[in-house]
C-alpha cells in the first residue's frame, strides 16, 4: 500500500509540473525594425544635372552678335580699326617721336585718309546712279533728304581729310606729338586714338570747359 501511495504522489507531482509548463506564457518576439525609407533627393539631383547643360546652351545662344559700326564711325570722323594697324609698343628707354614712331603715325594717317577718300568717291558715284526725277513729290522729298544726309557726312570727311593733310605736314617737319598749348608730350596712346590731336588731354579738357562756358 505504501508503494502505491508513493507512486500516486509522484504521478500527481508530474501532472502539476506539466500543467505549469503549459500555462507559462510564451515570450513575444521582438518587432522587426522598419526599413528606412529611400531618399528621394537623388532623382532630383539627376534632373538638375540634366537641366544644367541646357541652360548653359541657351545662354550661349543668347549672346548678341557684335555690330559693325564702321560706316557710322566714318560718318562722324572717328578713327578706324584698319586691318594692318597694330598698336605701337615702345621699347625701354626709347626716345619720344623718334623715326620709328613718326613713321608709324604717318602710315596710320595715310591709311585713314585713303579710307575717307574712297568713301567720298563712292558717295558721289552712288548719288549720280540713284539720281532720278520722281514724279511723286513725296518720293522726291525722301530722296533729297537722303542725299542731304550723305552730303553732310561727306563734307565732314572732306574737312577731316584736310586735317589729316595738315598733320602729315607736321610729321614731315618733325613737329608732331607735342601739345600746342603747353608743349608737353601728347602721348602715343592718345595719338593712336586720335592721330590728328594737337592738345594733350588736360589742355583739351580745359578747352572744352571754356567752350561750354562761352556757349552757356
Amino acid at each position: 500500500m505504501a508503494t502505491k501511495k508513493s507512486s500516486d504522489t509522484q504521478d500527481k507531482a508530474a501532472a502539476k509540473a506539466s500543467a505549469k509548463a503549459k500555462a507559462a506564457p510564451k515570450k513575444k518576439a521582438a518587432p522587426k525594425a522598419k526599413a528606412a525609407p529611400k531618399s528621394k533627393a537623388e532623382p532630383k539631383a539627376k534632373a538638375a544635372a540634366k537641366k544644367a547643360p541646357a541652360k548653359a546652351a541657351s545662354k550661349a545662344k543668347a549672346a548678341p552678335k557684335a555690330k559693325n559700326n564702321a560706316k557710322v564711325a566714318r560718318a562722324v570722323g572717328e578713327v578706324q580699326n584698319f586691318d594692318d594697324f597694330k598698336p605701337y609698343k615702345p621699347s625701354r628707354g626709347e626716345s619720344y617721336m623718334n623715326d620709328e614712331q613718326l613713321e608709324h603715325f604717318r602710315q596710320l594717317l595715310l591709311s585713314w585718309r585713303s579710307d575717307l577718300v574712297n568713301e567720298v568717291t563712292k558717295t558721289v558715284g552712288h548719288m549720280k546712279d540713284e539720281a532720278a526725277n520722281f514724279p511723286d513729290p513725296a518720293d522726291r522729298a525722301t530722296q533729297e533728304e537722303e542725299f542731304s544726309l550723305e552730303l553732310r557726312a561727306r563734307d565732314r570727311e572732306r574737312k577731316l581729310i584736310k586735317k589729316i593733310d595738315g598733320t602729315l605736314e607736321r610729321i614731315s617737319i618733325d613737329d608732331y606729338g607735342y601739345c600746342d598749348a603747353c608743349g608737353i608730350e601728347i602721348g602715343i596712346q592718345r595719338l593712336e586714338a586720335r592721330p590728328t590731336a594737337t592738345l594733350c588731354i588736360d589742355c583739351k579738357t580745359l578747352a572744352e570747359i571754356k567752350e561750354r562756358q562761352e556757349l552757356g
